[in-house]
């Protein structure tokens, strides 16, 4: 099993369909496509890189990126993808780790620094004469199916060592395997959406992380892959791009959603004309809470689908449905809505105790995942993995709880838990009231350290625009919500929250903020 076959068998099938485009402009047809990958393959094999050796790819969305991620495979290498907003330093550190030969770059990773990766056999601007030099195919090959053999692969042999975000440490390299992401590529069709030739998907996500993923259910389908102009986000860009293509489908996570949704709002864009621009947009990698998700649907009509998944089980943990989102009429659409779905077709899902035992319906627990789609365990860190899967199934370290029918809705990471006096205070239940809260745009909810109650709950406010928000106010319509024990002791009114760069809120920071003197 290699993925690598994927792109062959669809390069053969349809050759001169149009594949890879930068914003309107196609680039690569799927025989082209295949033809550079292939080619690439070539020339990491006569360099003398093994299957098995690990490449780096430290670059922002560029058309070349699926190129470099398809014919590494071609050649039996492992993907080491990294983001493109890290510091040279941290890409270092990952390069380092996974032993990596070669990294494939875009040149704006080194501009703000000047600072170069170190240490390789070679590293290559994908824009520049010796890339291109690379890329360019013999006269006799031009238009002629690839040569170059697929290498072998077993299903368990790793394709790409994923590093983890680190916020609270060095990253953890995690392996995923050629069976994970072809587990991963199914589930789309079965569990998110049907895909056909037609469609397209924009990356305007990273693709060194879930959004690149995608490419592979799409290239299963012969669908097209769209890399924006900008490189990036822009909402005005992605709704005149899904104009001009067709809809796209793309990846969110809940910030951006929320941005087209601020777009669609001011430009007076109706959820029918949405549908011109925009046909699934899966979103996912942090909470969408529920008053977001109900202005989105109102907004953009149902083209949503939200997924549950981790690093060590890319994309692949759970999935609410166009369906479920868009029900109205079931009696339990409110807490559907809060949810993130249901089990995806290849995994199983549980929530247990601290000792590993299964909790009963609708008690709060660690949630477990198993299926084909976990990881095989982190590079060079055996403790690591061993606190991760034990008996078969990923400790995710995220705290929730099923109900009759097997809806998961999390609560929060088991690390953000408030335990004040003896009671426990789920922070994203605090959020959820906050943001029903009268000129409220943003919450982020944790617990301070306090010598009489253990911890106390405080919450980050960030107001509307040309709203001024009242602590008294917002302790008010607390009160009149939830329980007095969870009401938020401390109202901390912020211009805006800290978050990485997949749009998470980065609670570490503003931990750190209040042990500040």
């Amino acid at each position: 099993m290699n993925l690598a076959h994927l792109l062959q068998r669809m390069a053969r099938q349809y050759p001169n369909r149009a594949a890879l485009f930068q914003g309107t402009q196609a680039v690569a047809t799927h025989g082209a496509w295949a033809q550079r990958s292939a080619h690439l393959a070539q020339q990491f094999q006569t360099a003398g890189l093994k299957p098995g050796d690990r490449v780096a790819l430290f670059m922002h969305n560029h058309p070349r990126y699926l190129e470099v991620m398809f014919g590494a495979w071609w050649a039996g290498l492992v993907v080491v993808p990294i983001n493109a907003k890290l510091h040279v330093r941290e890409a270092q550190w990952i390069v380092d780790n996974a032993q990596a030969s070669w990294a494939f770059v875009t040149r704006d990773v080194t501009t703000d620094t000047g600072e170069q990766l170190q240490g390789l056999q070679r590293v290559i601007d994908v824009d520049s004469a010796e890339a291109n030099a690379l890329w360019r195919l013999p006269e006799d090959h031009q238009g002629a199916a690839p040569n170059t053999p697929i290498a072998e692969r077993q299903p368990d042999d790793l394709a790409w060592l994923f590093y983890t975000s680190g916020t609270t440490g060095r990253p953890k390299g995690v392996m995923i395997t050629h069976r994970n992401l072809m587990t991963m590529g199914m589930a789309y069709f079965t569990d998110v959406d049907a895909i056909d030739m037609q469609d397209a998907i924009a990356y305007a996500a990273p693709m060194s992380h879930g959004a690149g993923l995608y490419a592979i259910p799409h290239l299963m389908a012969g669908a097209r892959h769209v890399i924006p102009a900008s490189g990036g986000f822009d909402a005005a860009e992605l709704f005149e791009l899904g104009r001009a293509l067709g809809p796209l489908s793309l990846f969110a996570a809940p910030t951006i959603v929320k941005r087209l949704v601020d777009h669609a709002e001011q430009a007076d864009i109706t959820p029918e004309r949405c549908a011109h621009s925009f046909k699934t947009i899966v979103y996912g990698g942090a909470p969408m809470y529920v008053a977001d998700i109900q202005r989105a649907l109102r907004i953009m009509g149902p083209r949503f689908v939200q997924i549950y998944g981790q690093g060590e089980s890319p994309m692949v943990g759970t999935a609410l449905s166009r369906f479920h989102l868009s029900d109205t009429a079931h009696p339990e659409h409110a807490q559907r809505l809060a949810s993130i779905g249901v089990a995806q077709t290849p995994v199983q899902i549980r929530v247990t105790d601290s000792h590993g035992q299964d909790l009963a319906q609708g008690e709060v627990g660690e949630v477990l995942i198993q299926g084909d789609s976990v990881m095989a365990g982190y590079w060079r860190n055996p403790e690591a993995t061993q606190a991760a899967i034990r008996d078969g199934w990923l400790f995710t370290g995220d705290m929730g709880s099923l109900d009759a029918h097997g809806f998961l809705t999390l609560k929060d990471r088991s690390k953000d838990l408030i335990i004040c006096g003896g009671s426990n205070v789920y922070p994203r239940e605090v959020e959820e009231v906050l943001l029903q809260a009268p000129g409220v745009s943003e919450v982020a909810v944790i617990g301070a350290p306090d010598p009489e109650w253990g911890e106390v709950v405080v919450a980050f406010v960030v107001a509307q625009p040309g709203v001024t928000l009242s602590t008294q106010a917002l302790d008010a319509f607390c009160l009149n919500e939830i329980a007095r024990f969870k009401r938020p002791k401390r109202y901390e009114l912020v211009s805006s929250l800290p978050k990485n760069n997949y749009g998470k809120v980065l609670k570490t920071e503003l931990r750190q903020r209040l042990s500040q003197p």
